[in-house]
């Protein structure tokens, strides 16, 4: 192992994820899903039911759904942007 590599184990993930040629997809995963848990937690703790959520967001049960479901990655940000707004929550998006 030369000196420049010495104490590191490999690349870092990133790294890996963009060489395979996946890196956008697994972002996308992450970040849908990170969405999908906070917006759960978020009705927990304000009581907020499935339903009531659909209610507030003007949509219907079904697409509440897709929206919570970590797998589905074809939500749109509008309708993230109303799920924030039914919740109290503005949504923030930005390039890094």
């Amino acid at each position: 192992m030369t000196e420049e590599g010495k104490g590191k184990i490999g690349s870092p993930f990133d790294d890996f994820l963009k060489e395979e040629g996946i890196y956008e997809e697994v972002s996308a995963r992450a970040i849908k899903r990170v969405l999908a848990r906070q917006l759960d937690a978020l009705m927990v703790d304000q009581k907020i039911t499935k339903a009531e959520l659909a209610r507030r967001m003007k949509t219907s049960r079904a697409q509440l759904d897709r929206l919570l479901d970590p797998q589905n990655e074809s939500v749109t940000l509008a309708t993230l942007t109303r799920a924030a707004h039914a919740v109290g929550r503005n949504l923030r998006v930005e390039l890094v």
